[in-house]
């Protein structure tokens, strides 16, 4: 196998979720560091359909604590974002910009996502 092959199939698992596709959508759009609370608002805007008036405590608890707990450490592990908990910021890494034609196409093909991912 190719590594090639080996990262695209690495950037489809970690676009399995569609919490972590928002996430690499943002960050590779807005090309900067975002804070925890930007990336659970995103979620609730595109996955949620939600305004952030509307939404209940309950519901962003649980979109903050699965970033926080779940996908924000698998993107951590893979190398494609930095997490610092203390400040609960989020930056890009290089490694995001080089898989950014593949994250492209994956997004453009999810018709849940309106392209491109804004905040």
């Amino acid at each position: 196998m190719s590594e090639e092959s080996i990262a695209f199939d690495s950037v489809l698992n970690l676009c399995q979720h569609q919490h972590r596709r928002i996430v690499l959508g943002i960050l590779a759009e807005e090309q900067r560091s975002l804070t925890l609370n930007d990336l659970t608002k995103a979620i609730l805007k595109y996955n949620h359909q939600t305004p952030i008036t509307e939404a209940s405590k309950d519901v962003l608890a649980e979109i903050r604590l699965s970033l926080y707990h779940v996908h924000l450490p698998k993107l951590v592990s893979e190398g494609l974002i930095n997490f610092d908990p203390e400040r609960q910021l989020v930056e890009p890494t290089e490694q995001l910009d080089q898989m950014q034609p593949t994250l492209s196409t994956i997004l453009n093909a999810d018709p849940s996502l309106e392209t491109p991912i804004k905040l």
